[in-house]
């Protein structure tokens, strides 16, 4: 960090994306929030159908929860390089295999943001376990999940295909499991067009 660069983090200290307090210069999150993801108990729940093994960095509450919404809600995108980097460090090995696929977003959700938080994830992802980015996954309609019922969302999962080429082993990856409706939707996709094995990660599962 150069002089003009540490006056101005004493003039605009950073913020944690998790807590909003004050950390140190260039730093996502404050030390107390840093050590309570890094306490986080990793997620090997029951994967969605048509899922082979689904693994999640930690539950979705806490600092977890909070750099969800800091990423999807608050527009913090250097919050998915934190949680790729976490990602990257934490799972199990056999599961980063494959070509990475992001789950797609709702159309009109993605064009209000101006970008998706499960691509950010999954092209950090990629940079840090050099593996193949493949958008392969496309989601149809403007249905969105966020906002349902457990019911409805599985009721009612997104309708979601395949396009271009499918190779056998897919890593599916997106920023929040809840019901796992769109994950077991993308699964269905991608297995329709040839997919043999299907593994998921995500950075936070709702218990």
């Amino acid at each position: 960090m150069d002089a003009l660069q540490r006056f101005a983090a004493v003039l605009v200290p950073s913020l944690c994306a998790a807590c909003e307090r004050p950390c140190a210069a260039a730093e996502i999150v404050c030390a107390a929030c840093a050590r309570e993801l890094a306490a986080a108990v990793p997620l090997c729940g029951e994967p969605p159908p048509g899922v082979d093994r689904c693994w999640s960095l930690a539950p979705h509450r806490g600092v977890a929860r909070e750099l969800v919404v800091a990423l999807k809600f608050r527009g913090l995108r250097p919050v998915a390089e934190l949680m790729a980097a976490r990602i990257a460090t934490d799972a199990p090995p056999e599961l980063l295999e494959g070509p990475i696929v992001p789950v797609p977003p709702a159309p009109r959700r993605a064009r209000a943001r101006g970008f998706d938080p499960a691509d950010d994830l999954a092209a950090h992802l990629h940079l840090h376990n050099d593996r193949t980015l493949l958008l392969c996954l496309r989601r149809r309609g403007e249905g969105r999940q966020v906002g349902r019922r457990r019911a409805e969302r599985l009721g009612a999962p997104p309708s979601i295909e395949a396009i271009g080429p499918v190779p056998e082993r897919i890593l599916l990856v997106d920023d929040v499991l809840t019901t796992g409706a769109t994950l077991a939707s993308c699964a269905a996709a991608l297995r329709g067009a040839g997919a043999s094995r299907v593994a998921a990660i995500t950075f936070a599962r709702r218990l």
